[in-house]
């Protein structure tokens, strides 16, 4: 399982005949996920990953089955890739660079040619791959929002226990007041994580945001993490509650949230995308968590978003994590190259 964060390094032993040494800085340090070991726990995730990705991997894998490199063997990948909702665009795209590739080395049999599309994958991917940095503002305020249905509170819930187990104080608040079952849930997670939560049984979602902001700020907490009720981007009067309830955190604590979280269902497609378009457009999202990839035939849906990212004004949205079942382990940050080899099964 990985962890969260790097630790501060300790402050190098002093020779003998030196003073003591200064006492180390207290000042918060940012502290990031840090790039995949090469370890058992990684590579039991590689392979949940591209057992969850099967489907979309097989009609892939399916065009590089023949013997030769022709036009009928990138229309058969212009359709798989489509059918894996990659967009026209990414399609597009990956198409032309496939064939740059192909042409610049040479390839001649099937398999070279799925190994450079992996490669091509894997750039397309790579700006979305980022870590999420938590320390840098104390408390680090995280707003999470996303549809009923798409894994957001689950979610929450398994961040929350890899944080609390690389000793982060976490503070959960639980602004779904439109839900018990939310709030039951969301308890739940807190429960099991040993973690506090700010709660209410009714009333304003915003002023349980702001009262839980403020309580992590009073308690020392190093992150809040406020679980939005799910919101439909065409229901335009419940966006306008989700614009109200980060411009309260902002008034509760200046500068945040500091990270404003999309959970968005991978089985979903192109939907997904939309998803990601709206709610962006509405709150500026700085981090996606792709949930649900598991047996899902529509994995390409990241290159997708990887595509519109590259013209989006401030730049792609990074994919901080992808989860391929309900398991704590099955909630993993995200890495193109990972990502492209299970696609292609």
């Amino acid at each position: 399982m990985f962890s969260f964060f790097r630790k501060k390094a300790p402050p190098p032993a002093a020779p003998p005949e030196a003073l003591p040494a200064p006492v180390a800085d207290t000042a918060p340090v940012a502290q990031a996920v840090p790039a995949p070991a090469p370890a058992p726990e990684r590579s039991g995730w590689l392979g949940r990953l591209a057992h969850g990705l099967r489907k979309t991997g097989s009609s892939l894998s399916q065009v590089f089955t023949g013997t030769k490199i022709d036009d009928a063997l990138y229309e058969e990948l212009e359709s798989a890739l489509l059918m894996a909702d990659a967009g026209v665009a990414a399609t597009e795209a990956l198409l032309a660079d496939l064939k740059r590739r192909v042409k610049d080395h040479k390839a001649t049999d099937p398999g070279a040619v799925k190994a450079l599309l992996a490669d091509a994958i894997t750039d397309l991917l790579s700006p979305l791959e980022k870590p999420l940095v938590v320390g840098e503002a104390t408390p680090t305020v995280i707003m999470v929002v996303g549809v009923n249905g798409a894994g957001k509170t689950t979610s929450i819930g398994k961040l929350t226990r890899h944080l609390a187990e690389s000793d982060t104080k976490v503070l959960l608040a639980a602004a779904d007041t439109f839900r018990a079952a939310a709030r039951e849930q969301l308890a739940v997670w807190a429960g099991r994580n040993q973690v506090e939560i700010v709660s209410q049984d009714s009333g304003d979602p915003a002023a349980v945001s702001f009262d839980a902001v403020q309580a992590g700020r009073a308690r020392g907490c190093d992150v809040v993490i406020a679980d939005t009720a799910g919101r439909l981007p065409t229901q335009l009067h419940l966006m306008e509650e989700l614009k109200k309830i980060r411009r309260t955190i902002a008034k509760a604590q200046e500068g945040a949230p500091h990270e404003v979280l999309l959970v968005v269902d991978g089985n979903t497609g192109q939907n997904a995308l939309a998803q990601v378009k709206a709610f962006d457009a509405a709150l500026g999202l700085t981090g996606l968590v792709v949930t649900k990839l598991d047996g899902t035939a529509k994995g390409g849906v990241l290159a997708a978003i990887a595509r519109w990212g590259a013209t989006r004004p401030g730049g792609p949205v990074p994919v901080y994590f992808v989860g391929v079942g309900e398991k704590l382990e099955d909630l993993q940050t995200f890495h193109a190259r990972e990502f492209a080899q299970a696609l292609l099964g």
